[in-house]
């Protein structure tokens, strides 16, 4: 946990140490919206879930964008989704109808 590392400097943390470090130090200022762009990449699955429960307890406080490719991921913790190819929507809607089809049509390499 990021509280045990207090009395450590940001730049000798690990990846998802300073991811979460990342996140406090924006949630910080109070905002109404928390931009977070491919939080679990290159990080370990037990951070990736400390990750994933910190933006699950921020619900109902303030609107979280997440740009994610961990699928599973981001649809653990999404209410609604919507898909780019080069800068066009090419699906959106409630977290539930992103299903199977939509995920091999636009999704799948």
């Amino acid at each position: 946990m990021l509280k045990d590392m207090l009395h450590r400097k940001g730049g000798v943390l690990s990846g998802g140490q300073q991811q979460q470090l990342a996140i406090g130090r924006a949630l910080l200022t109070e905002p109404k919206l928390l931009i977070l762009d491919e939080p679990t990449e290159g990080i370990q699955p037990s951070i990736i879930d400390q990750i994933g429960e910190a933006i699950l307890a921020l619900k109902g406080e303030l609107s979280v964008l997440l740009v994610e490719q961990y699928l599973d991921f981001a649809k653990e913790l999404g209410d609604r989704f919507v898909i780019m190819d080069r800068g066009s929507v090419v699906a959106r809607g409630e977290i539930a109808e992103l299903h199977e089809g939509v995920v091999k049509q636009f999704l799948t390499v």
